[in-house]
């Protein structure tokens, strides 16, 4: 229902650093300009306004990093040594083709977003809901009430759905015993968003899903643990959209809280294998 962003500097970096040509043909002259070695963003509003400018054709260094704003000022220096070089008549046509494009495209995204605005304008609660979810935005939520939908009979429970969605980990056994087994496919934007969201819950504080992440990072490392927490993600999605209820966090001590003794008998295990003698007592 939305386009997802757009590619778009890629051409605009290739001219600058001379790229391009036909494979086993002749390449053009480089420019010797290196704007993407020191801007991030080069279609930011500094890197596009310098872009601009060279277009038009500016080509002095001190005037073109004049025009940084923000953090990328204390680069000025830096930035000063990047845009020493040469862009010839053919090849600022070529960059101002290329800046048409990326706005032409820009016009493009800021009119399918009015359209998915107007398209999920009834759903605005549904989707309030699921921006209260930790590491879900308001794109996120978009994403998964598109993908989803709203009826939740279609899916049997929320395993059925984690399935459909590729966020569950594939069956791998022989032998009677079970080894860890890649994801399927399934779904693959839904399972882009929510794996880019359970790195983003991942990283939230006093927060379940945070404190979850953490816990199984620990174990089974980063890359893991983002699958394992969008599973979780979704979970929380299913039971919100079917019955139309509000997130609410269980807090950073549920794991502890939900198994105290097998906490409290661990942690004396510990501390007696460190030689020391534990007696227990509850607070009064």
């Amino acid at each position: 229902m939305s386009l997802w962003g757009a590619r778009c500097g890629k051409p605009a970096r290739r001219v600058l650093r001379g790229e391009g040509g036909t494979r086993g043909g002749p390449r053009p002259p480089s420019t010797q300009l290196k704007l993407g070695s020191v801007v991030s963003d080069i279609l930011g509003k500094s890197g596009r306004a310098m872009l601009q400018a060279m277009a038009a054709g500016t080509t002095d260094p001190e005037t073109l990093a004049g025009m940084a704003q923000g953090k990328l000022c204390a680069k000025r220096d830096q930035l000063m040594e990047a845009l020493r070089g040469r862009l010839d008549a053919h090849q600022q046509k070529m960059l101002r083709m290329q800046l048409d494009h990326v706005r032409s495209l820009d016009q493009l995204i800021e009119a399918l977003d009015a359209e998915v605005v107007v398209r999920l304008d009834p759903f605005h609660k549904e989707i309030e809901r699921l921006d209260t979810i930790p590491g879900v935005n308001q794109r996120g939520a978009e994403v998964i009430l598109a993908e989803v939908g709203t009826d939740m009979t279609r899916f049997q429970n929320t395993a059925h759905l984690a399935s459909w969605a590729g966020m569950c980990p594939g069956n791998n056994e022989s032998a009677g015993k079970r080894r860890s087994g890649r994801t399927r496919k399934g779904n693959p934007t839904l399972r882009r968003t929510l794996t880019e969201a359970g790195w983003a819950a991942g990283k939230t504080k006093n927060t379940y899903l945070g404190t979850a992440y953490r816990r199984i990072k620990a174990r089974r490392g980063g890359k893991k643990a983002a699958i394992a927490i969008g599973h979780k993600i979704l979970e929380i999605a299913y039971v919100i959209l079917r019955d139309g209820v509000e997130y609410r966090d269980l807090g950073v001590n549920y794991y502890d809280e939900r198994k105290k003794d097998m906490v409290v008998r661990n942690a004396i295990k510990r501390l007696e294998q460190l030689g020391y003698k534990v007696a227990v007592q509850p607070v009064a």
